[in-house]
């Protein structure tokens, strides 16, 4: 998927519950959805080489662990850099926390690119079969407004609870982003049903008298 699908998804992670167990949760899980796709770096040595080795490593189980510990650790810099601060007091960054929900929002982006046709190679270098679910295009305006919606909607409403002199010390906005990351499954679903019923129709047709090879 395009980069502001991985982006809005570790947002909605982070909003769903992560950042009411350590600080820094949604900045960290909303870099680390998006980070496997610091392969695209390869670019510069050539095109060839960027592609060949675009959703390897960073786009493997084991390459997830690499790239977590990067984000991490880029963290913990704006963190020490930021003069530690954080907004409340007996909520403190739990590290080994944030490296545990940075690898879930990498897996984040695996699923995320196994459901378009491109596929990912997710026990790369053990194994370079690729995996593809093929239901979702790159670029997918149904889940941009789940996903925004999840994050804007209670946002709006959190501002007008403050205007009206409303205080809450607990992160908000929990409901919707849940709620907008069971939008997106409920559409692979549709989707899905979509697919197969597509993919059953034309293996049921004949090709000048004979059954289809390969749909």
């Amino acid at each position: 998927m395009e980069p502001i699908t991985h982006f809005l998804t570790g947002a909605c992670l982070g909003r769903a519950g992560l950042n009411r167990k350590t600080a820094l949760a949604t900045a960290t899980v909303t870099l680390a959805a998006e980070a496997p796709d610091l392969d695209v770096l390869g670019e510069f040595k050539s095109p060839v080489f960027g592609f060949a080795h675009h959703r390897g490593f960073t786009h493997s189980f084991l390459g997830i662990a690499l790239v977590s510990g990067v984000v991490v650790g880029f963290m913990y810099l704006l963190w020490r850099l930021g003069g530690r601060k954080i907004k409340d007091p007996n909520l403190p960054p739990r590290w080994g926390l944030l490296f545990g929900f940075a690898y879930l929002a990498g897996l984040s982006h695996i699923l995320l690119d196994f459901t378009n046709n491109y596929g990912v190679r997710p026990f790369w270098p053990f194994s370079e079969r690729w995996y593809s679910w093929d239901i979702v295009f790159i670029a997918e305006p149904v889940m941009w407004i789940l996903l925004a919606g999840g994050l804007v909607v209670p946002a709006f409403f959190h501002l007008v609870n403050q205007d009206i002199g409303a205080r809450r010390r607990a992160p908000y906005g929990r409901v919707g982003a849940t709620l907008a990351l069971l939008g997106v499954v409920a559409l692979w679903g549709v989707r899905d049903f979509e697919h197969r019923r597509a993919v059953s129709a034309l293996a049921a047709r004949q090709y000048e008298d004979a059954e289809p090879v390969r749909v």
